[in-house]
């Protein structure tokens, strides 16, 4: 497969607007959320508007450009991927906060039917994974979904729910029967006001402080049947592929997060060993020039491979091409390469870098999330190994 990664200029005023915001917007009041966790960013609300326009607008455009047979397709993954990618340039977290963009929308366009795809199209949904009992094993789900009448009665706890606190509705996932396994599984989306939802807490973090994330509680929550995103047929041989094509949604966004922050990071970096007066030189041995060169133009490259890896991922999902280990691939990459890389430029800026003059040391307390959230490093490298090698998850632990 080949695919060419020079971007079509329609895609242009997505990157431009994007970046503006990221630069205007987000920038500015990066420091500012960062200490006054938990606060909600109020800025963002004029943006959300016109970030939603945009969208709308993308839609209608694509809808009416349908491409010819065989012609590649550059659409709403893209876009999504290059919007990910410059606003988290900006800042992670509030790009994590901007409202109806949850990771539960992702979840809803990925496996939702038409109809609840219009039913559903403008609510903000944070997604509900996550149980105290298990971190990536999402095959573990405990909490419960039993039809009753018409309607699924919903019991159990999630953690980690990014927007648990801000958002509309939220995407849970749950077992319709604990017996069968991970077959059973199902997502359901569930408004934040119904009788039973309640948010337990709010985590403090390490970074993306400006996301609240949240405990959710779930009481006796009743939803209409309706709700169940996708078939609610229990196939023991499909597994529970369904739900798990959320993160073949969502793992190239949060890799296009860690290209965009790690940009971001480079960015500083160079001008640091610039401004110490040492010229980089791409056409010179990397090791015949000053260390902090040298570990420049790797990380450099490094990030090139993250950057290509999330946009062939996106592609293949806009094309309708299975994108599972590629996903994984860039959020496995893009993750680990950003920690090194937001590290690295907190040692680069020396004094400077550890402290809250500058946004250094920020930026790698941010990074880290990007390397555990929607699977860990270790679940990426574990799903492509299980793909490359043809083994099940039963076969390769």
């Amino acid at each position: 497969m080949a695919i060419n990664t020079e971007l079509p200029e329609k895609l242009d005023s997505t990157v431009e607007q994007a970046h503006l915001a990221a630069e205007h917007i987000f920038r500015p009041i990066s420091r500012k959320y960062d200490k006054a966790e938990h606060e909600y960013p109020v800025e963002l609300d004029d943006f959300a508007k016109l970030a939603k326009q945009a969208a709308e607008r993308d839609k209608s455009e694509a809808a009416a450009t349908k491409p010819a047979a065989g012609e590649n397709v550059n659409s709403t993954n893209m876009r999504g991927v290059l919007s990910a990618a410059e606003m988290s340039w900006g800042d992670v977290g509030l790009m994590l906060s901007i409202p109806g963009r949850g990771l539960g929308n992702a979840a809803i366009a990925a496996v939702a039917n038409p109809e609840q795809l219009e039913r559903f199209g403008d609510v903000w949904a944070a997604m509900a994974i996550t149980e105290p009992s298990f971190g990536s094993d999402s095959a573990a789900v405990s909490t419960t979904a039993v039809l009753d009448g018409d309607d699924y009665v919903i019991n159990g706890e999630k953690i980690f729910v990014t927007s648990g606190s801000r958002a509309s509705h939220v995407v849970v996932w749950a077992t319709l029967d604990r017996s069968i396994g991970r077959a059973a599984i199902k997502s359901f989306v569930v408004p934040m006001d119904t009788p039973g939802v309640s948010v337990a807490r709010l985590e403090h973090k390490l970074g993306i402080k400006a996301s609240d994330t949240a405990v959710v509680l779930f009481e006796n929550v009743r939803v209409p049947k309706e709700n169940l995103l996708g078939s609610p047929e229990i196939d023991t041989k499909k597994g529970f592929g369904g739900v798990m094509q959320t993160f073949d949604n969502t793992r190239p966004v949060v890799a296009a997060m860690a290209v965009g922050l790690g940009r971001a990071a480079l960015e500083e970096m160079r001008r640091l060993i610039e401004e110490a007066g040492h010229e980089i030189d791409y056409d010179k041995p990397a090791a015949a020039q000053h260390a902090a060169v040298a570990e420049f133009i790797r990380l450099e490259s490094d990030w090139e491979a993250s950057w290509l890896l999330t946009l062939r991922a996106a592609w293949m999902m806009d094309n309708r091409e299975p994108n599972s280990v590629e996903a994984s691939m860039s959020k496995a990459k893009a993750g680990r390469t950003v920690n090194d890389i937001t590290n690295k430029a907190v040692e680069v800026g020396a004094s400077a870098g550890f402290a809250e003059t500058m946004l250094l040391e920020k930026w790698a307390r941010d990074a880290k999330i990007l390397d555990i959230f929607e699977g860990t490093q270790q679940i990426q490298q574990l799903i492509i190994a299980r793909r490359i090698l043809g083994k099940s998850s039963a076969d390769l632990r």
